[in-house]
């Protein structure tokens, strides 16, 4: 598995994109879709929740089992992937792109962010 490089990733296994105008985007890592098998139920903070770091704000269901979605930062979100909601396979499909899902302004500087070479290295893949 490939883990992009401009991304920065939790020990549970969340990606964010380094924030633009103090918004960044927010998705799970390939490694955790994978684990998770097919996800067909996600539930994602609504527009307008403040999220904090390293709390549970939503759910993703799969086939296998229900997870937890944790907040990599602090902040309030401004969008949900209605995509995701509409179409949860596309977590499975599309980790790093259509399957992003929810972008958070930036309220408090992340604490411990990896880089892909160390989120590699945590979760073996």
């Amino acid at each position: 598995m490939s883990n992009p490089q401009q991304l920065r990733y939790t020990k549970e296994h969340e990606w964010l994109s380094t924030p633009e105008d103090g918004v960044a985007t927010v998705g799970i890592t390939e490694f955790a879709a994978n684990a998770l098998g097919d996800v067909v139920f996600a539930q994602l903070p609504e527009v307008g929740d403040t999220v904090t770091a390293g709390e549970a704000c939503g759910e993703l269901e799969s086939t296998k089992s229900v997870s937890d979605l944790y907040a990599p930062v602090t902040g309030e979100v401004v969008e949900t992937n209605q995509d995701v909601v509409d179409d949860p396979s596309l977590v499975n499909s599309a980790p790093y792109e259509g399957g992003w899902l929810f972008k958070v302004r930036v309220a408090e500087e992340p604490g411990e962010l990896l880089t892909a070479d160390e989120y590699q290295d945590f979760s073996g893949n």
